[in-house]
């Protein structure tokens, strides 16, 4: 008997505890050493991992087993049954514990620095500072030193580490020369206090961890804000009777009533009624589209004029809404491949920290002897409290979290860290003609009546023949009749002439519209041909055997394309225009938009062909399309983009959703890529320089220039600085123009 391989699957749970970039590197280790776990990405912003992993191997909660063995802890996640569930209120609430506990210890850290220079040396004061000291070390610190003590029981370090052991030291040498001063001034060591330093690290480093919260908290804001538009009632249908329910008790199959300027509160298909519904949240598209019986409508979307009945057909996690925060949700977890250089650097950071404070000790007292132990004290103190794991931490998923939200806003969906920085190094874009370019429906351009025809009875006639017909042009002249107020009149003896049109009675007239095998075939004369270009359809209207008119019918240029070919130009990116339609309207297409390479006549297959030839020769491929035939070359594509009405293959195939019918949409998903990239680069520059710079200065190299040492308090600022500064870097990305 054969047995199937279990297919792997993927998990985000949340860990607590982690606190910089050295905690991150250590919960994904564990995470990936784990057999059956074939990726796992640990994000330190949402404080949360993302496992792929073997289910007939390794189980999730042997997993939280992994997490919790490295000293963090870790749940099994909730079931996200609504849009609620992406907003963490724990954050919130931590966020503002941190405040609290920095307010309090920066003012005690104040009251103790001016009790220290009034009254400096008198051992009353010092054992009420010590007192002071102990309590806020006790209350505020308490979180910092049992992190610590749980890393260093499972044979590790991090940040809590350097920050405990440079407070211990500091506050244990000031409860020497506290309790006894004299022991310290018979071996010539001056017996200075250093409480104010102790509390005023711990206020520093609280506060800025605070302020770090509520900058993460801005990254999400945008899940934030998809988590309010839908309503937290739904009018439903039950037992005849309409009734008010919350939105979690509403059931695929429940009939739901809108009323004008209400939020639609989930996803559904129209039964009764008509209104216009405003898709702005969702397509970016600002006039309201018109809805009616077996039309399909979003959850989050607002009714604007009429009232109607409508089916839901998709609740809870399989909403819209609910699909798109998973794919944000997902984006914001994953890692961009620049990430590897600062985990690289964090596994080894913190072990060479304590080695360099170590040194920096033993070179103080070496150098000057053990007189010199308040200095070789105050400078290994500063490089513990100076160094900073958190910002190289924070730098590469900070910018992923807050350009995913941002796209998202532009009417982008893009699946992960790495297509973030991908679509960046994008020199060549390949677009499909029908549905991109073009869109993708055909539309009356123009009406051509015979003398003394006006151009409404053509339409009149034509659009009451094919109001029976189901070939896409019927549907356009139909269209345009509607537009024109025209009613279809009645119709008898209706006919369809395969390949070239139908004929009826209209009026007591008998009528024709079709091609020019039509008007072969009935034997008129075409008269004078109207001037058709490439792309277009001509079709013929005959009323008893004479040409009344021409309706011109084609798929016209979206009116964004140009402008689109003209922006992706200015960033310096080739484009290319594929498509499986005559190569007549292709060039036709591609000169009305700008793109001069065209390949004609394509079939899908062959369309993956276009896209390897171009990455052999060294490109980097985006593919933007939208139906099936365009699948296997947007999986081939170096990064593929579907239109927001492509097919779910098409989506599926795609790195990047288009929410969008604007292929402006295109360039800016590259330019907020190069963008993102650029604030990567420039966080992870800074938080390498800062411990570069920061560390030597910290140990003492300026003393014998300036003679002075970094007071450690100076270098706990800056070591909350250095993080807070890496984050709102990259909140620049939620105001950055890309146009």
């Amino acid at each position: 008997m054969t047995t199937t391989a279990a297919p792997e699957q993927r998990i985000s749970f949340p860990v607590t505890g982690m606190t910089c970039a050295a905690c991150q590197a250590r919960v994904q280790r564990a995470l990936r050493a784990e057999p059956g776990v074939s990726d796992a990405t640990v994000n330190l912003v949402t404080n949360s991992a993302a496992v792929v992993y073997d289910a007939a191997t390794v189980t999730p909660q042997r997993l939280i087993d992994a997490v919790r063995a490295t000293g963090y802890d870790a749940a099994l996640p909730v079931p996200d049954d609504d849009l609620g569930d992406t907003v963490d209120q724990a954050a919130s609430e931590r966020a503002r514990a941190l405040t609290t506990k920095a307010l309090v210890s920066v003012i005690a850290g104040l009251v103790a620095m001016a009790f220290s220079m009034t009254a400096m040396g008198s051992a009353g004061v010092n054992f009420g500072l010590m007192g002071l000291t102990a309590v806020i070390v006790g209350w505020a610190g308490r979180d910092i030193y049992r992190a610590a003590w749980k890393t260093i029981r499972h044979r590790s370090a991090d940040m809590n580490v350097l920050v405990t052991l440079g407070t211990a030291a500091a506050f244990l040498y000031s409860a020497v020369a506290t309790v006894a001063p004299a022991m310290l001034s018979r071996n010539g060591i001056a017996p200075e206090v250093y409480y104010e330093a102790v509390i005023f690290i711990i206020g520093l480093v609280l506060a800025g961890r605070a302020i770090e919260a509520r900058a993460r908290d801005r990254t999400t804001a945008a899940l934030k804000r998809l988590a309010t538009l839908l309503p937290s009632t739904a009018r439903v249908e039950r037992s005849g009777d309409w009734v008010d329910v919350p939105i979690v008790q509403v059931n695929a199959g429940d009939v739901v009533l809108v009323r004008p300027g209400e939020r639609l509160p989930v996803d559904g298909k129209i039964v009764d009624g008509a209104s216009e519904v405003d898709e702005s949240m969702l397509t970016g598209e600002p006039l309201p589209v018109a809805k009616a019986s077996g039309d399909s409508v979003v959850g989050g979307t607002v009714n604007a004029t009429g009232s109607f009945r409508y089916v839901a057909t998709s609740v809870g996690s399989n909403s819209v809404l609910a699909r798109i925060a998973k794919m944000m949700r997902d984006a914001q977890l994953s890692r961009a491949p620049v990430q590897k250089l600062a985990d690289r650097v964090s596994a080894v950071f913190v072990p060479a920290v304590l080695t360099i404070a170590i040194i920096t000790f033993v070179v103080w007292v070496a150098a000057a002897g053990v007189t010199a132990l308040p200095h070789a004290i105050v400078a290994a103190v500063s490089v513990l409290i100076i160094a900073c794991p958190c910002a190289m931490g924070l730098a590469v998923p900070t910018a992923v979290m807050v350009a995913s939200g941002r796209a998202a806003e532009l009417g982008l969906l893009i699946k992960g860290g790495e297509i973030l920085q991908r679509a960046g190094d994008v020199d060549t874009v390949i677009f499909d003609k029908t549905g991109t370019i073009t869109e993708g429906r055909p539309r009356v351009t123009r009406i051509v009546p015979a003398p003394n025809v006006g151009e409404r009875e053509v339409l009149e006639f034509a659009a009451a023949l094919e109001n029976r017909s189901e070939h896409p042009l019927a549907s356009a002249i139909v269209k345009a009749a509607g537009e024109r107020g025209i009613v279809s009149l009645r119709v008898d003896g209706f006919r369809s002439l395969t390949g070239s049109g139908v004929t009826g009675i209209v009026g007591g007239k008998s009528i024709a519209v079709g091609n020019a095998a039509l008007i072969r075939e009935l034997g008129l004369d075409s008269a004078t041909p109207a001037e058709v270009l490439a792309g277009e359809s001509e079709l013929f209207v005959v009323a008893d055997r004479q040409v009344i008119g021409r309706i011109i019918v084609a798929d016209v240029v979206r009116s964004s394309s140009r402008a689109a070919i003209h922006r992706l130009e200015q960033l310096g990116i080739a484009t290319v225009l594929v498509t499986g339609d005559r190569r007549a309207p292709a060039e036709s297409a591609a000169e009305a938009v700008g793109i001069t390479s065209v390949f004609a006549e394509v079939r899908p297959e062959e369309k993956v062909d276009v896209v390897k030839s171009l990455q052999r020769d060294g490109h980097v491929v985006a593919m933007v399309g939208d139906g099936v035939n365009d699948a296997p070359a947007l999986a081939q594509s170096d990064v593929g983009m579907s239109m927001p009405k492509g097919t779910d293959i098409a989506v599926e195939a795609s790195d990047v959703s288009l929410l969008r019918s604007d292929l402006m949409s295109v360039p800016t998903a590259i330019a907020l890529s190069r963008r993102t990239m650029r604030t990567m680069k420039q966080n992870l520059f800074w938080a390498f320089v800062y411990n570069v710079i920061g560390i030597p200065i910290a140990a003492g190299v300026l003393y014998p220039i300036v003679g002075t040492l970094l007071n450690p308090v100076i270098a706990s600022a800056a070591m909350a600085l250095s993080s807070i500064s890496v984050v709102m870097n990259s909140l620049r990305l939620r105001h950055v123009r890309l146009a």
